[in-house]
């Protein structure tokens, strides 16, 4: 006799294989009952989920955690299907805009990240179409309709309203305090879902943003990422040449813009 360790050593055979049982000896499937009650559970109850499954099951005498109940709901195709709200459009009111001079068109957009804790952080920024300029925005674990219609409000104080507001279709964008605030300031349009080109200047700072200071910076609180990200755009804004402004920097740009308009508005008071 020798022992179950020394016997597999020697016959090159793990230990573990030899505990296996033969596919012949072990059940075709060990959850068949199971399966089979869980089958008729959602029959009975439509819409229930396995969490209430889970705690039926346990009352019913199955000795089950949940997390086999949920593997097995799962492999039985038991899932509650989701009942999608429906998308709403936001209603344009006024065409598709074309930015002519600077503080004409507005567009926004939003972006997301997380800080070291896992916790979600939003960012909201707003362009000058014109000038490329980042002309505001907002940093927030979330950003209600008033809370941007207060922002926007504020940017409209400082630089005058302009005269098309451009977003996508998004909740904060299309909702009635939206409407409401833009209704005496400001047309609003609406790209078609699924163009976000239709967006592009807005979407493309989101890019540089994204990939020049999201990326490769680590926010540790929201505090962080506001500060990290307000220095990033004002150094967009001041610092940062951009090719199809001649290579001057947005806010040098829009500084001739207004510099440009004073002129042309003194020349026709003269003439």
């Amino acid at each position: 006799m020798v022992s179950e360790r020394m016997a597999c050593r020697l016959a090159g055979l793990s230990r573990s294989a030899y505990r296996r049982p033969l596919k012949g000896d072990a059940a075709a499937d060990p959850d068949s009952a199971l399966r089979g009650w869980l089958r008729a559970y959602a029959k009975k109850h439509p819409r229930w989920g396995y969490r209430r499954a889970y705690h039926d099951a346990r009352n019913e005498g199955w000795t089950v955690n949940h997390k086999r109940i949920q593997r097995l709901w799962r492999e039985e195709g038991l899932r509650v299907p989701q009942r999608r709200r429906r998308k709403r459009l936001g209603s344009s009111t006024i065409d598709a805009p074309t930015a002519t001079a600077a503080n004409t068109v507005w567009a926004a957009d939003f972006q997301f990240d997380a800080d070291e804790q896992g916790q979600a952080i939003k960012i909201c920024s707003i362009i000058d179409e014109y000038t490329r300029e980042c002309i505001g925005g907002l940093v927030e674990r979330s950003i209600t309709a008033d809370r941007l219609t207060d922002h926007l409000e504020d940017l409209v104080a400082a630089r005058g309203a302009p005269r098309v507001f451009r977003s996508d279709n998004g909740p904060e964008f299309i909702s009635d305090a939206m409407a409401d605030w833009a209704s005496t300031r400001t047309g609003l349009f609406y790209i078609p879902p699924g163009t976000p080109w239709n967006n592009g200047y807005v979407e493309s700072f989101n890019s540089r943003l994204r990939d020049e200071c999201l990326n490769i910076n680590s926010f540790y609180s929201l505090l962080h990422a506001r500060v990290v990200i307000g220095d990033w755009k004002r150094e967009y804004n001041h610092a940062r040449p951009h090719s199809s402004l001649g290579y001057l920097t947005p806010a040098e740009y829009a500084r001739q813009c207004t510099y440009q308009t004073e002129n042309d508005d003194s020349h026709n008071v003269w003439t």
